[in-house]
């Protein structure tokens, strides 16, 4: 934890020569779901490159850009793109902007992903709210040194996503008439999908989506005492008996078509924070 706070030492100064900004705010934006940063009033962007320790997205549709501005009358610093365990980062190096957002002031994380529905009830473009998570990734970032500056040893994960978020996320879509779910969301390795067995097994474990990334995030954050709301994008429908070859055009196209409706949830949830 002490080469966080080292790597934290080098990171903060270089964004604080770049933007004055300090974010109530902030906001991962998952595959396919870059489009809310044309509704942000961009003051600065960094590219991930030429920020110090941050890791370079290696995923197509991820922008890699970190964007300071305004949403919704709230300061904002969004993530337009995130890493995944699959691309090869460790779990600290994936969360590690999670840290830098709470050093500079974020209090409230937005985060969302596309995943694949297993719930019979769900469909393809459904949003999902995030009422609780499963993690199959096989690592999480908090193992090591604990630092207590960052956050305690043993961070207690009983709601993971503030319960408030939620209820503010289902009621702004339902006075849009926008359709959500709410369930259980479960994370895996990849970067394959699952297989017919796979997909049986976990929805008997509980899990209602199926996905690769968010849920390190989600445990820094809770690590740092932030507060999370976590939607998801329903891409592909994942039912063992009736399962077709995903293809990734089209989980692009079911992001693309379920994007307005996430991105007005999510900037209607920041203006009313």
């Amino acid at each position: 934890m002490e080469t966080i706070r080292q790597q934290l030492a080098e990171t903060i100064p270089y964004i604080r020569k770049h933007t004055d900004v300090k974010p109530e705010v902030g906001i991962i934006l998952g595959t396919g779901l870059g489009a809310l940063a044309q509704e942000i009033k961009v003051e600065t962007t960094l590219d991930y490159q030429d920020i110090p320790h941050f890791p370079i997205s290696t995923v197509e549709f991820h922008a890699g850009k970190l964007l300071f501005g305004a949403l919704g009358g709230k300061s904002v610093v969004a993530m337009q793109g995130r890493f995944h365990y699959y691309e090869g980062y460790s779990m600290k190096q994936i969360s590690f902007p999670v840290r830098v957002m709470k050093e500079l002031g974020v209090k409230t994380l937005l985060v969302s992903n596309a995943c694949g529905g297993m719930n019979p009830i769900y469909r393809a473009g459904d949003i999902m709210i995030m009422e609780d998570h499963i993690n199959l990734l096989g690592d999480n970032p908090l193992i090591g040194v604990n630092d207590p500056e960052l956050g305690p040893r043993f961070p207690d994960m009983s709601e993971p996503y503030n319960r408030k978020l939620m209820d503010l996320a289902e009621q702004v879509a339902l006075e849009k008439g926008i359709k959500v779910q709410r369930g259980v969301y479960v994370a895996v390795a990849g970067p394959n999908l699952e297989t017919r067995a796979e997909y049986r097994f976990l929805r008997i474990i509980g899990a209602d989506v199926v996905g690769m990334s968010t849920i390190p995030e989600v445990v820094v954050a809770n690590h740092a005492g932030m507060q999370v709301l976590g939607l998801s994008v329903i891409t592909d429908e994942c039912f063992p008996d009736a399962l077709k070859p995903a293809k990734i055009e089209e989980i692009i196209e079911t992001a693309a078509g379920a994007e307005p409706k996430l991105t007005y949830i999510m900037k209607t949830v920041v203006q009313r924070l």
